[in-house]
């Protein structure tokens, strides 16, 4: 979910499909190699890894609602070019947290692939479908939306950094 509240967030950006399907792809790899780690793996590196993640997540997504919050004032509609290392750095932030539900995978299954399958297909999905709700609302409310989805960055990034 917090992949699909980003995508939602910046779908409204005016990021390019291209982007945000390599994104979506990245998240999903990622969410299925982080729980099988977090399942081989220990406690103390997981509590670890989770508080660095938050903290630069929150202040990846600062930066992208103060840039889009510029950019909306400049009234110039930019298309943002996020680099390959750009979306990584995203993807890794907000997908680091499912290494400690690795850990809780033997409580529930000893099929660690299957269920690592499953998250990775539905984290995939839910940040298309994020994407393409901000970028709807982002077409019919023009500017209003965009104001709205730096907001929810702004909001969400913040959240991330006291977490």
């Amino acid at each position: 979910m917090d992949t699909f509240s980003l995508c939602l967030g910046i779908g409204s950006l005016n990021i390019s499909k291209n982007k945000i399907l390599l994104f979506s792809i990245i998240v999903g790899i990622l969410h299925f190699i982080m729980p099988l780690a977090g399942a081989s793996l220990g406690n103390n590196i997981a509590i670890l890894l989770q508080l660095k993640s938050k903290l630069l997540l929150g202040i990846v997504l600062i930066f992208l609602a103060i840039k889009s919050l510029i950019d909306i004032f400049k009234d110039s509609p930019n298309i943002y070019n996020i680099s390959l290392y750009g979306l990584l750095i995203l993807a890794i932030s907000v997908s680091i947290d499912s290494f400690s539900t690795g850990l809780g995978l033997r409580a529930i299954t000893n099929n660690y692939i299957l269920a690592s399958s499953i998250f990775s297909v539905f984290s995939c999905l839910f940040s298309i479908l994020g994407y393409i709700i901000g970028s709807y609302f982002g077409k019919k409310c023009g500017s209003y939306a965009s104001l709205i989805g730096s907001f929810l960055l702004l909001v969400l990034g913040i959240a991330n950094l006291f977490k």
